[in-house]
C-alpha cells in the first residue's frame, strides 16, 4: 500500500474548495514568531504571555482537587451557552472595579475574549462590511476582521490614545463612500500594541461620536485591572451600556490556560451571541468555569493582582529605564501606565521586519510594526513586551536590540541602505 504522504506535502488538492473567507485566515506575526522565540538563547519581547509563575500554585492546586472533590459530576458535564450563572455574577463584581453597573443575564462567558470577539464578528459583520479600529491595533483582531470578510480602516493614535476628530471625519467619509462603519473596535487601556491609554476626557467623546454615526463599539479590555499607576480607569462601557459591547478576560488577571473570558452586551445583542456560540462550541468547559469562580470567590484575588502590578511594573522600568539607556538618538517609545507593552518608533530608513533576522542572530526577538496594520504601514515601528522576561534578561535584550538597531543606523548613514554592498543579503 502506497503513502500518501508526498501528496499532503505537496500541492493542496481542496485549494478549490475553501470557502471564499478562508484566503483572510493567514497566520499573525506574533504566533510565527513563537517557534523562534522560543529557545532558550534567544531574549523574547516579543510575545505577550503573562507571567503566570507569580500565581499561589500550591492554593490553585488545592482549589482544583477540591473542585473535582466536591463538584465533580457538575465540572466535568455539559453546561450552558451562557456560562455558569455563579460565574456570570462574579464577572460583575470583577466589572464593577472599572466602574461597570451590569447585570449577570447580559454577560456571556466565552473560550478567553478571543471567542468573544470572534462571535461579535460573527453576528455582525457581512463580507464587504467595514470595522474602524485605532492605528496600530490587536493583530488577531485583524485576523478575526479579516477571516470574516470585512475591512479594517485604521484611525490615528497618538499619546493620548485614538483622535476623536479623526474619528468622527473617518466615519463621515466612510458613509459617504457608502461603506459606513459597522464596528469601532478599540483597546482603549493600555493598548496592545502601544500601551497607550485613552485618556479620560477623550473617552465620552469618542462615545459621543460613534453614537452621533449609528456605530456599535468594541471595548477589549483585557490589561485594565493590570494598571501600574494611579487607579483604574473607567471603562467605555461604564459610560454607555447601551452602545458598548464590553469583552474581558481572566487571561492575563488569571492564567491564560483556562480560556476564561466572557462579552457584556445589550440584551437584544447578547441574546445572539449566545445563539452564535451554541452553533460555535455548544458549551465550553464547565470545570474552567467553576475553577474561576471558586478562585474569585475564596482567594484574595485583588492581593493577587497587587502581585501581578508589581512585577511588571519592575519589569516595565527595567525596559524603560535600558531603552532611555542604550537607545540610539532618533528611537522614540511609548510610557504605559500599566498592561504589557512598549511601542517603539524607529528613524527614517529603518525596516523593523527587515531586521528582525538580524535581531534574531543577535539573540533578540520582537515584534515588528507591520503586523498590527491591515494596510502595511508600520514598518519603523515594533512591539516590545516586559511582562514575561525577568529584568535582567529585559536589560540584556534592550542592551543587544540596541546594538542591531545602532547597526542598522550606521549602515543605513553611511550608505543609503540597510544592507551592507559587500553583504550578499
Amino acid at each position: 500500500m502506497q503513502s500518501d504522504e508526498p501528496s499532503r506535502r505537496g500541492a493542496d488538492p481542496w485549494l478549490g474548495h475553501y470557502a471564499q473567507r478562508a484566503a483572510g485566515m493567514v497566520p499573525s506575526e506574533v504566533r510565527a514568531l513563537f517557534a523562534v522565540a522560543s529557545h532558550p538563547e534567544i531574549v523574547s519581547l516579543a510575545g505577550g504571555m503573562p507571567n503566570v509563575s507569580a500565581l499561589p500554585m500550591d492554593a490553585v492546586a488545592r482549589l482544583m482537587a477540591d473542585l473535582v472533590m466536591e463538584r465533580g459530576p457538575v465540572a466535568l458535564q455539559y453546561g450552558s451557552a451562557e456560562g455558569n450563572p455563579s460565574l456570570r455574577e462574579t464577572i460583575c463584581t470583577v466589572m464593577a472595579q472599572e466602574g461597570i453597573d451590569a447585570h449577570p443575564d447580559d454577560v456571556v462567558v466565552t473560550v478567553g475574549s478571543q471567542q468573544a470577539l470572534d462571535l461579535v464578528a460573527r453576528v455582525f459583520l457581512d463580507p464587504g462590511d467595514t470595522v474602524v479600529t485605532e492605528g496600530p491595533t490587536y493583530v488577531t483582531a485583524l485576523g478575526t476582521f479579516a477571516a470574516y470578510q470585512a475591512r479594517a480602516v485604521h484611525v490615528a493614535m497618538d499619546e493620548r490614545g485614538v483622535l476623536p476628530e479623526a474619528l468622527g471625519e473617518a466615519f463621515t467619509r466612510l458613509a459617504r463612500d457608502g461603506r459606513p462603519a459597522k464596528l469601532f473596535y478599540t483597546v482603549p487601556t493600555f493598548q496592545n500594541p502601544t500601551g497607550v491609554t485613552l485618556a479620560a476626557e477623550r473617552r465620552l467623546r469618542v462615545l459621543e461620536v460613534c453614537r452621533r454615526a449609528g456605530v456599535l463599539v468594541l471595548e477589549d479590555n483585557p490589561y485594565g485591572l493590570l494598571y501600574l499607576e494611579g487607579e483604574p480607569m473607567r471603562a467605555l462601557r461604564a459610560d454607555a451600556p447601551a452602545d458598548v459591547v464590553y469583552l474581558g478576560s481572566f487571561s492575563k488577571t488569571l492564567a491564560p490556560g483556562l480560556r476564561v473570558g466572557w462579552a457584556l452586551a445589550p440584551s437584544a445583542v447578547r441574546d445572539k451571541l449566545v445563539l452564535a456560540a451554541e452553533s460555535a462550541m455548544l458549551s465550553h468547559s464547565a470545570f474552567a468555569q467553576l475553577a474561576v469562580d471558586r478562585y474569585l470567590r475564596t482567594q484574595p484575588w485583588q492581593e493577587q493582582l497587587k502581585v501581578f502590578r508589581e512585577m511588571y511594573r519592575e519589569r516595565r522600568d527595567a525596559m524603560l529605564g535600558a531603552l532611555q539607556k542604550h537607545m540610539p538618538a532618533g528611537v522614540s517609545w511609548t510610557q504605559p501606565d500599566g498592561g504589557f507593552f512598549v511601542w517603539v518608533a524607529l528613524p527614517e530608513g529603518l525596516d523593523s521586519k527587515a531586521m528582525l533576522p538580524r535581531a534574531v542572530q543577535a539573540r533578540v526577538a520582537y515584534v515588528p510594526g507591520t503586523g498590527f496594520y491591515a494596510d502595511g504601514e508600520g514598518r519603523r515601528a515594533m512591539r516590545l513586551s516586559y511582562c514575561y522576561p525577568p529584568p535582567e534578561r529585559i536589560l540584556e535584550g534592550v542592551h543587544t536590540l540596541a546594538d542591531v538597531i545602532g547597526t542598522e543606523l550606521e549602515l543605513w548613514e553611511t550608505f543609503g541602505t540597510t544592507a551592507h554592498p559587500h553583504s550578499p543579503s
